[in-house]
C-alpha cells in the first residue's frame, strides 16, 4: 500500500543512521539478508544523470512477502478477508535525482484504464492479476510444472507486464521495484510509531472498517490500513483514496527523513523486523549509494502528485466497466515536465497544489451565469471556490487573471487552465487569492465556445460535471510541508 514509498525511504534512511552512530557493518548487512529479492528483466540501469526511478507497488494480497498465508488473526486484525488477490492498488513511480534536493512521487490510479504491452487494454490494477493467473496456468496445466515451483514465475511474468506498462504510461524506464502487502503496511507504520492524519469531515464506512472522527489524529498501522483502502463513501472514489494515500506516505516521509523516529535501537529493530517479512526489493541496489542519495535527500523534501485524469467516472471501450480514462500522451508530457521542474530544483512549483489558491470570478461580458460556469471548472480542478457575480468597478477590455504579483503561482496555474488567460498584476488582491475576470472575449473552460470543455459549457453550475476533455492537474503534496491539509 502507500508504506511502499516510506518503505524504501525508511530502509535508507534507517541505514543512514545506523552508519552514522557507528553500528557494525554487519548490521547492514543483516537488515538487507532478510528481504526478498527478486530480478525482474524488464528494469533499466538508471538514467544518465544518476536519477533512479523506483516502482512502489502495494499488493492486495493475503501473504506475507515470501508467499506465506497471513494466520486468521492478522487477516482479522487487517479486515483482509480471506479471498485470495493479486490486484496492485497502489502503483507509485518515485524519482530520486541525482542532485538529491528533492524527490517526486507520482501516483496512477488503480482503476486507470490503460494499454498493457502485450495484453491490452485495461484497468492498471489488473494487469499483474491477469498475467500471472495465465503465466500460471500454462505453467500448470500445459507444461505439468507444480504449483509451488510455478507461482514465482508466474509472479515474476506478473511484475514484468507492470514494470512494462507502467513504462509504457508514463514515458519513464523503471530502475527498481518496490512490493509490499497488506501486512507490511500496518506493521511499518507500527514500527514507525503510528502516522499522523487530518480529515475534513468525519467518517464511518465498515467495509474499510474507517471509523474516525474529523481533524487530527494519530492511527496505528490497522487503522492506516482502513484509512488509505476506504473508496466508498468519498466525493471522488479512488482518487480521494489516492490522495489519502499520498496524505499518509507524506507524513511517515517526513518523520523518517527528519530522523527524529530511528534514533533508537528498538525503533530500528522493530523497522527491520517488519521490512524483512513484508517487503519484496529488485536485485541491483547499491545500498550505500541509495543511503548517500537518501542523506542529500534529507535537507529537501519529498513531492506527491498524480497523474493527470481525462474522467473520473468513464467506462471501458467494451462498455462493461466504470474506469478513469487517462491520455497516455498527455500523461509522458506531464510527467515529463514534472521529472524536469523536479531536476531544476523547481521545489516551490512542485509543493503548489490548486487548493492552496482561493479563485473569486467575475463577469465582465453579457453572456449571463458564465462566472458562475467557470468558477465551478476551477472548483472542479482542485481550486477553493470564492465569490462569484458581475464586474461592477474596473471595467477590462479583455479577460485576465489578476494577482497580487504577476509571478504568482496560483494565478499562473488559473491562467493555464483557463487558455492561458493574461496574467495582471493587482495589489488589491490578497495574497493567496486571485481574481479572474471574463469580458466579452472569453472562450475558454465553461463558455461554451471553442470546443475546450463542452461538458462544463453551462451557465448552471449545479449541472456542471467533473467530466474534461482536459486533464486534470494533479494536486501536489510535500512531505516536509509545515502546514499539512485535512483530506476527504
Amino acid at each position: 500500500m502507500p508504506a511502499r514509498l516510506t518503505r524504501v525511504i525508511a530502509v535508507a534512511v534507517a541505514l543512514a543512521i545506523v552508519v552514522g552512530t557507528g553500528v557494525a557493518w554487519g548490521k547492514i548487512r543483516s537488515f538487507e539478508s532478510g528481504i526478498n529479492h527478486i530480478s525482474p528483466i524488464a528494469l533499466g540501469e538508471g538514467g544518465e544523470d544518476g536519477a533512479i526511478d523506483i516502482l512502489l507497488v502495494g499488493m492486495d494480497s493475503r501473504t506475507d512477502a515470501h508467499g506465506n498465508p497471513l494466520s486468521q488473526e492478522e487477516l482479522a486484525t487487517l479486515r483482509a478477508g480471506d479471498n485470495v488477490s493479486t490486484n496492485t492498488d497502489t502503483i507509485i513511480l518515485v524519482r530520486i535525482p541525482n542532485n538529491g534536493t528533492s524527490a517526486t512521487a507520482i501516483s496512477i490510479p488503480r482503476d486507470s484504464y490503460v494499454e498493457a504491452p502485450g495484453v491490452g487494454k485495461m484497468k492498471i490494477n489488473g494487469v499483474y492479476g491477469s498475467v500471472h493467473l495465465e503465466k500460471l496456468k500454462k505453467l500448470v496445466e500445459q507444461d505439468g510444472i507444480d504449483q509451488a515451483q510455478a507461482e514465482p514465475q508466474a509472479a515474476e511474468a506478473g511484475r514484468e507486464a507492470l514494470i512494462k506498462t507502467v513504462a509504457s504510461l508514463t514515458g519513464v524506464t523503471v530502475d527498481h521495484y518496490a512490493e509490499i502487502g497488506l501486512l507490511g503496511f500496518a506493521l511499518i507504520t507500527d514500527a514507525l510509531g503510528g502516522v499522523n492524519v487530518c480529515l475534513k469531515d468525519a467518517v464511518y464506512e465498515p467495509l474499510s472498517g474507517a471509523d474516525f472522527p474529523a481533524g487530527w489524529q494519530k492511527l496505528d498501522g490497522p487503522q492506516a490500513l482502513s484509512f488509505v483502502r476506504q473508496r466508498h463513501d468519498l466525493p471522488r472514489g479512488d482518487l480521494d483514496r489516492v490522495t489519502r494515500q499520498q496524505a499518509v506516505m507524506a507524513s511517515l516521509a517526513h518523520e523518517v527523513i527528519s530522523g527524529k523516529t530511528l534514533s533508537s535501537p528498538s525503533t530500528l529493530n522493530r523497522l527491520q523486523d517488519a521490512v524483512q517479512r513484508s517487503v519484496v526489493l529488485s536485485d541491483g541496489w547499491d545500498i550505500m549509494d541509495f543511503v548517500q542519495q537518501l542523506q542529500k535527500l534529507a535537507a529537501g523534501s519529498v513531492a506527491f502528485a498524480t497523474i493527470p485524469i481525462l474522467e473520473e467516472a468513464g467506462w471501458s471501450d467494451d462498455g462493461m466497466q466504470s474506469v478513469v480514462r487517462v491520455d497516455p500522451s498527455q500523461v509522458k508530457e506531464w510527467v515529463a515536465g514534472l521529472l524536469h521542474d523536479q531536476d531544476e530544483g523547481k521545489t516551490e512549483q512542485l509543493a503548489y497544489t490548486p487548493s492552496k489558491t482561493t479563485v473569486d470570478v467575475v463577469n465582465d461580458s453579457d453572456v449571463n451565469g458564465l462566472a458562475a460556469a467557470v468558477s465551478q471548472v476551477l472548483t472542479n480542478k482542485g481550486f477553493a471556490p470564492g465569490s462569484t457575480g458581475n464586474n461592477d468597478v474596473g471595467h477590462v477590455a479583455g479577460s485576465q487573471v489578476q494577482a497580487a504579483k504577476a509571478d504568482d503561482l496560483g494565478a499562473q496555474a488559473v491562467s493555464k487552465e483557463l487558455g492561458g488567460l493574461p496574467v495582471v498584476e493587482n495589489a488589491s488582491v490578497s495574497p493567496g487569492s486571485v481574481r479572474v475576470v471574463l469580458a466579452g472575449d472569453y472562450t475558454g473552460p465553461g463558455s461554451g465556445l471553442g470546443g475546450s470543455d463542452p461538458t462544463l459549457a453551462t451557465v448552471d453550475p449545479a449541472a456542471a460535471g467533473t467530466t474534461d476533455s482536459a486533464p486534470t492537474p494533479s494536486p501536489i503534496l510535500t512531505a516536509g510541508s509545515n502546514d499539512p491539509e485535512c483530506v476527504n
